[in-house]
Formats: structure tokens, sequence, C-alpha cells
């Protein structure tokens, strides 16, 4: 009896670590604090870009609206 538990007890654990391969984690990567503060920084730094350009685009339309 002993050995048909044993023999049993390492397949199922095969089994378990082979379906666990197949299915993929759901949860999200890890992102460390340091690449969340290079992201927030660009984030920062596309929007005050934008600002900017958003202002330029308006004096421009402003200009022309003067005319």
């Amino acid at each position: 009896m002993n050995r048909k538990k044993k023999i049993n007890e390492t397949l199922k654990k095969k089994m378990k670590k082979a379906n666990a391969k197949l299915n993929k984690s759901t949860k999200p990567r890890y992102i460390s604090k340091a690449e969340r503060a290079k992201l927030d920084a660009e984030a920062a730094l596309v929007a005050e870009t934008t600002d900017v350009v958003s202002d330029a685009i308006d004096d421009v339309n402003t200009e022309s609206d003067a005319k």
C-alpha cells in the first residue's frame, strides 16, 4: 500500500506542476519603485510638452483671428 501511495503522490505532483505551467498568472507584472518614478517623470515631461504645444497653437489661432 505504501508503494502505491508514493507513486500516486509523485504522479499527482507532476500533473500539478504541468497544469501550473499551462495556466498563466493573472496578477500584473511587478514594477519597481525606480521604474515607477521613471515612468512618472516621462509622463510629466510629455504633459509639459503637450501644454507648451497647445499654448503655442492657441497663440497662433488668436493671432490669425486678430487679422
